[in-house]
Formats: C-alpha cells, sequence, structure tokens
C-alpha cells in the first residue's frame, strides 16, 4: 500500500566523459548522477504547466513553466555557497 503513493524516481546521467561516435551509446560511457522526480502541475485558467524537477528528498532542482503556445522557461536554483 505505501508504494501506491510514491513519486517515481528517474536516475539521472552524466554523459561528459561519452564519446560521440555514431549513433549508439555504450552503457559504460555514463555516471549516474543522481535522482531526481519529476511533478507535473497545470494551471486551469492560463494553459501553463508548471514541471518541477526535485531531487531524492524533495527539494526541487529546477522549475519549468510550459505555455500552451509551446514556449517555455526555466528557473534552475543552485543551493551550493
Amino acid at each position: 500500500m505505501k508504494e501506491e503513493f510514491l513519486e517515481p524516481v528517474y536516475r539521472e546521467l552524466d554523459k561528459s566523459n561519452a564519446k560521440q561516435s555514431g549513433n549508439v551509446i555504450k552503457a559504460e560511457d555514463f555516471n549516474v548522477a543522481g535522482y531526481t522526480k519529476v511533478t507535473v502541475e497545470e494551471e486551469s485558467l492560463g494553459g501553463v504547466k508548471f514541471i518541477l524537477k526535485k531531487d531524492e528528498n524533495d527539494t526541487i532542482k529546477e522549475i519549468k513553466f510550459v505555455c500552451s503556445c509551446g514556449e517555455s522557461k526555466t528557473i534552475l536554483l543552485d543551493y551550493t555557497d
């Protein structure tokens, strides 16, 4: 019953040392950079979707505003000093 209410957690991949040769990317070229949760909320009046990216501790890392016309704006939050 507890699993029904948990948000899915996705792995973030770091591809900084991935080689760009062809269309195939090998698994050993990637590192897991962290974990993230994605939540989508939609405002009914303005047709704007809010996409929240959180880390596994529910700290918001990114807020994306997506308009029904297709344009989007992103706010990245960095908590490091």
